[in-house]
């Protein structure tokens, strides 16, 4: 059994059954990592009975329960347990393909590695109606990413590699932004940029591949706001320390939005007209949060 020398991290909260599909993908992938953290937010005790019974293989499984809310706290958390040089991270709502440690392993032990590691998102299962696809990424085309760039472009926070001496370098999460923090989202997009305008390179890697559950109606509408949100935070965030590269971050995804929406209200499709209007919405509130946040 080959071992990668590798950290994966899985954030979970209330989701025993989609930790179960994650790690059990994991483990059961053509190469192993050395260590699989897992750190819990839930109030109860199923996720615990259920990392105890698979403790026994030849993968270190480190469950941690954790009190304090929010996934970059979740992360961070990963990552002063961590003990190999390079962490990749994914969630309970994902299912990492067979391929994905190896993948993650070949990138990082190639003749010019990269300092980071992204890869493709694909949906769950057959597309049904009323579901949608999160986050998706589907290029086939590897590229490296350097420079002050639009850090969403780089990839997802879902399937994310990075060397630990870089996290040493940058710093971790912002445990403001992300899902279950008063920024509600963006906290991959916020460390995406602090690696690229620190001179890391950020490799997409295609055969680094992931699947994403898909989302309800319901939950795709809830998420709108939030994700609107986390990207006005993040960009108030760097404008109120001077960085006027978050101007064109944020113009970039402004007119990103009303660009669709145009063409959503064209062709009359209401709902993601409103979809739209909710992440505008989000957006200037989360914009209003960080630039007063401390």
């Amino acid at each position: 059994m080959q071992i990668a020398d590798l950290t994966v991290a899985i954030s979970t909260f209330e989701r025993p059954d989609g930790l179960t599909r994650c790690l059990d993908a994991v483990l059961g992938g053509k190469v192993l990592p050395a260590e699989v953290i897992i750190i819990d937010q839930s109030e109860n005790d199923l996720t615990r009975s259920l990392i105890e019974s698979r403790q026994t293989g030849p993968v270190s499984i480190v469950y941690v329960h954790q009190e304090r809310r929010g996934l970059s706290a979740s992360r961070n958390a990963a990552i002063n347990r961590a003990k190999r040089p390079v962490l990749a991270f994914t969630d309970d709502d994902c299912v990492p393909d067979g391929g994905w440690v190896a993948a993650i392993e070949r990138t990082f032990a190639a003749p010019f590695p990269p300092d980071a590691a992204t890869g493709r998102v694909l949906p769950v299962g057959p597309d049904e109606p009323a579901t949608y696809s999160v986050s998706p990424r589907d290029s086939v085309a590897r590229a490296d990413f350097t420079g002050r760039l639009i850090p969403w472009l780089v990839g997802t926070g879902g399937n994310f590699a990075v060397k630990r001496e870089w996290l040493d370098r940058v710093g971790t999460y912002d445990e403001r932004l992300g899902v279950g923090s008063p920024g509600k989202a963006a906290e991959d997009a916020d460390l995406f940029y602090r690696l690229l305008r620190a001179g890391a390179c950020v490799r997409y890697e295609p055969d680094a591949l992931v699947y994403h559950e898909r989302q309800s109606k319901s939950r795709r509408i809830a998420s709108r706001w939030s994700y609107g949100y986390g990207i006005g935070a993040f960009c108030g965030i760097w404008l109120r320390k001077g960085d006027l590269y978050a101007t064109r971050i944020l113009g970039y995804w402004l007119f990103s939005l009303c660009r669709e929406l145009i063409g959503v209200v064209v062709r009359w499709e209401w709902m993601e007209a409103y979809q739209r209007l909710l992440s505008l919405q989000g957006t200037a509130r989360g914009l209003i949060y960080g630039l007063g946040v401390s």
